[in-house]
């Protein structure tokens, strides 16, 4: 069941994307009286799903779910028709407009992935507004697993500041680590003293390669009364108390303390205690059975949610779609560069439904959409002969030097630019089937 609502949330999510990108070509061309002939979602090689005919245009559902198309008259794409192209122009056709006309047509379906993605996030701020703990709030630290060992990090280590910029959230600074082409300089607070840790790329490399930012830093859960339930205790302590040592432990974590409190069962402990700015010495009888009579708090962390009206969540949805734009973009440009070798991490569709959860939630099905959205529209702006920015960028220079790059050029660079797309794909999905079926 788990892996039926994971395909089901992939399949929705991409055939909304889809089709909202096919959308706006579909419009645009319609806007300038260009005729479409085909509007599919997913494609159709040898037969659909499900089509119908409205006017001059078929509409269906194809069964290859790898993205979808509109056939726009007079225009050379994946279908290569030729014969058409063979023809005089007709006046409603794509060839017959305005290099201006034809330059939108190509660039709406992208547009329009932006646009869904602005409106998705500003329906998000505005349901559910934006959650996430704040980096300054975790006064104690945080553990590291043992690729944040490997870089130098120490539990119980603040992060301060990656290359010299404060970090907000908690969630940002993996972010950080990962999303870099060159080594990071980190500042931490570490036994009250700030420490400057170097992390070559390398480094950072490595941990990402082998997947250390798994479960990379934890929260530290220091020992905060919360209630007593001993009379030596209730007359010692105060709910809100923070327990720094016991005996010569000390900067430990609750579970640490709990331990070494139950092996002095029948004993006393003595006990550093901070209150609110009073440092306090306390001695506390340890029970027959290891406890001191107080109960840790588990409230330690709120997260902060920033909510937002209707009209405050558009510019927050503009500027959070900006963010991912650039973050996007980045990342992008890390792929391309050897020495990151990020190339290796590239992902198929295995790698995308995977992203999904396993049970249904709207908030994180709409984040994932919205991301997705903004992936789909930086991949096809991209120049690449066969993609919407191969289209455009030959448009584009036929409007800059008013001379029209000639079909057989174009039906070339369609023809490798569709050899490109095929063995990038070929390339991602076989990451997918090497790193869950074989690695």
């Amino acid at each position: 069941m788990d892996l039926v609502i994971k395909i089901l949330q992939f399949f929705l999510c991409f055939t909304i994307l889809v089709g909202i990108h096919e959308l706006g070509h579909f419009i645009m061309a319609r806007i300038f009286h260009i005729r479409v002939e085909k509007f599919y979602i997913f494609f159709d090689p040898w037969f659909s799903l499900f089509k119908f005919r409205h006017k001059d245009t078929e509409y269906g559902l194809g069964w290859l779910p790898l993205g979808g198309y509109v056939k726009i008259a007079g225009m050379i794409d994946e279908s290569m028709d030729k014969e058409q192209m063979k023809q005089a122009p007709k006046p409603d056709e794509f060839r017959a407009k305005p290099a201006w006309q034809r330059f939108l047509v190509m660039i709406a379906g992208v547009v329009m992935n932006v646009l869904l993605a602005i409106v998705i996030y500003c329906g998000i701020c505005y349901t559910w507004g934006d959650t996430y703990l704040a980096n300054e709030d975790a006064r104690w630290g945080y553990n590291f697993n043992e690729a944040g060992h490997k870089l130098g990090f120490h539990d119980g280590d603040r992060i301060l500041t990656i290359d010299g910029q404060p970090v907000e959230k908690i969630q940002d600074i993996v972010t950080a680590l990962l999303i870099t082409e060159g080594d990071r300089q980190v500042r931490v607070l570490r036994d009250g003293v700030e420490t400057d840790i170097s992390l070559p790329l390398d480094d950072l490399i490595a941990m990402r390669q082998e997947k250390g930012y798994e479960g990379f830093l934890t929260l530290r859960y220091p020992f905060i009364v919360d209630s007593m339930t001993s009379q030596a205790a209730i007359a010692a302590l105060r709910p809100g108390d923070e327990i720094r040592a016991v005996d010569e432990l000390r900067n430990a974590e609750f579970p640490e303390y709990q331990k070494y409190i139950a092996s002095k069962a029948g004993d006393s402990v003595h006990l550093e205690v901070l209150r609110g700015d009073n440092t306090l010495q306390i001695a506390l009888p340890v029970s027959d059975e290891g406890v001191i009579g107080v109960i840790s708090s588990n409230q330690i962390y709120t997260p902060r949610t920033q909510k937002y009206t209707f009209w405050e969540s558009i510019p927050a949805g503009i500027h959070r779609t900006g963010e991912m734009l650039s973050s996007y973009w980045e990342q992008l440009k890390l792929i391309v560069q050897p020495k990151t070798k990020m190339y290796e991490e590239l992902g198929g569709f295995i790698a995308i439904g995977s992203i999904f959860p396993s049970e249904w939630n709207w908030q994180d099905f709409w984040i994932k959409t919205a991301f997705l959205s903004i992936i789909l529209a930086v991949m096809n702006i991209i120049p690449i002969p066969g993609l919407d920015g191969g289209h455009a960028i030959f448009t584009f220079w036929e409007m800059i030097t008013r001379r029209k790059v000639s079909e057989k050029v174009l039906e070339m660079a369609q023809y490798v630019g569709m050899f490109i797309l095929l063995m990038l794909l070929l390339y991602a999905n076989g990451n997918d089937i090497y790193r869950f079926f074989i690695k």
